[in-house]
């Protein structure tokens, strides 16, 4: 998850971002809205994706609290 974080930082950060300040349109959008749009879309793709790979914490739920 924190490597997910920081690859996000840094695709955001503005050297890389000035990459795609071009004037070229995507789909009528200009191609940095479109990056930075795409690499949002991309990295909420990315934490869902762990999010579900890892383990549930069933700690909460073990009743030891009731005893």
């Amino acid at each position: 998850m924190l490597l997910l974080t920081v690859l996000g930082a840094l695709l955001m950060m503005p050297p890389l971002v000035y990459v795609f300040d071009q004037p070229i349109f995507h789909f009528g959008i200009p191609q940095i809205v479109f990056y930075l749009f795409v690499l949002w879309l991309l990295l909420i793709i990315g934490t869902a994706l762990l999010a579900r790979a890892l383990p549930n914490d069933d700690s909460t739920d073990s009743g030891d609290g009731d005893r």
